[in-house]
């Protein structure tokens, strides 16, 4: 006795495999590709992209270090006539350093053409204090370049659009461009209190002889200006016995309470006085430090400092653009809630508000003019 074989229902039987396999495969590749897939082009603006910090700050953003290594960008790069040529020079640059992530440069004069369709503004340009210039003066400048910046970013920006203004005053020329830009939410607009973050990570770091990304959790605290008051009241360093706080590390609360602030408040005229040019590596690698914890978030257990429009956090007013220590996840940035203050803190923290509210005070002067 023998199986007669059915060899066409065994065929049948065949193709349902093949076919199915077939799918599979595909479905394989089809999550393959997905999983590979170049995400959809980021575009960010730079103001006063001619200068020190926007020469410093573009290669770092067409290198990955402000979104990451797999985030395509495009570069919209701003500046003033004069500094036109300049500017085409630094996207001459930037063609000839082959980024693979850079899909397209925009150099421009044009404030409409820059703008339109940024999702992230990193606002360098600004005026400077001039020799002889009252402080007046000064502020009445910025708030004319900040209030025209506003409106085209209010008008062509992307709606979500993530505004960072570095140039100083930058905590007041922040609430100016948020007065303007009234679509653009307020917990979009911030300014780069990072900077002094990062110098204060750094003097602790050099204080403590011990590696920087080991200590964590400083706060700059009000004004991007020698007002500012960075504490260490919360902060920590990692150790072979764990977490240990600077203040106990350290253990010389009149070098904490002196040196080290003004230290920090004065840097950057520390650097003029030797390099005779203001901080510009630094200031671009704390802007991209900036948006990227903002975009992709903070480290869990760690906070940054930014300077954000206060919601009365701390008895601070509450509409300031003010340094606050925040932690950041999902694009979103949250005030790090219910740290004890000291006298102390309080006294320096209360000193940097006033100010603020006095160079609010001022641009509000200017724009009634």
């Amino acid at each position: 006795m023998y199986l007669e074989i059915d060899y066409y229902v065994l065929l049948q039987k065949f193709l349902v495999v093949f076919v199915c396999f077939a799918l599979l495969w595909k479905i394989i590749r089809y999550l393959l590709n997905l999983l590979n897939m170049e995400k959809d082009p980021v575009i960010v603006l730079v103001t006063g992209a001619a200068g020190q910090i926007g020469y410093a700050l573009a290669p770092m953003i067409a290198r990955g270090v402000m979104l990451g290594p797999d985030q395509p960008v495009i570069l919209h790069m701003l500046d003033i006539e004069p500094s036109k040529e300049a500017l085409e020079g630094v996207k001459m640059e930037l063609i000839d350093a082959a980024f693979p992530l850079l899909k397209g440069v925009v150099a421009t004069t044009d404030v409409v053409e820059a703008c339109t369709g940024a999702d992230i503004a990193v606002m360098v340009g600004g005026f400077r204090r001039k020799e002889g210039m009252e402080r007046k003066n000064v502020m009445s400048k910025n708030v004319s370049i900040y209030k025209a910046q506003a409106s085209a970013l209010e008008e062509h920006a992307a709606a979500n659009c993530k505004v960072l203004v570095v140039a100083n005053p930058a905590n007041t020329n922040a609430l100016v461009l948020k007065e303007f830009a009234p679509s653009i939410p307020e917990k979009n607009i911030t300014c780069l209190t990072r900077l002094d973050h990062n110098r204060a990570l750094g003097q602790i770091s050099e204080k403590l002889g011990v590696q920087v990304n080991d200590v964590k959790n400083v706060i700059i605290w009000g004004n991007h200006s020698s007002t500012q008051y960075p504490d260490v009241s919360h902060a920590t360093v990692t150790t072979n016995s764990g977490e240990m706080s600077v203040s106990k590390l350290i253990s010389n609360d009149q070098w904490l309470k002196t040196q080290f602030i003004t230290t920090v408040q004065q840097r950057g005229a520390a650097i003029i006085k030797v390099r005779k040019l203001s901080s510009a590596l630094s200031a671009a690698s704390a802007a991209c430090d900036h948006i990227r914890d903002w975009v992709l978030g903070t480290p869990q257990g760690t906070w940054t400092s930014m300077g954000v429009c206060s919601d009365g956090s701390y008895g601070i007013p509450a509409g300031l653009i003010y340094s606050f220590p925040v932690t950041c996840a999902k694009g979103e940035w949250s005030i790090v809630p219910g740290l004890k203050i000291d006298e102390f803190s309080r006294t320096k923290m209360d000193a940097t508000a006033n100010e603020l509210m006095e160079e609010k005070s001022l641009a509000y002067s200017c724009l009634e003019e």
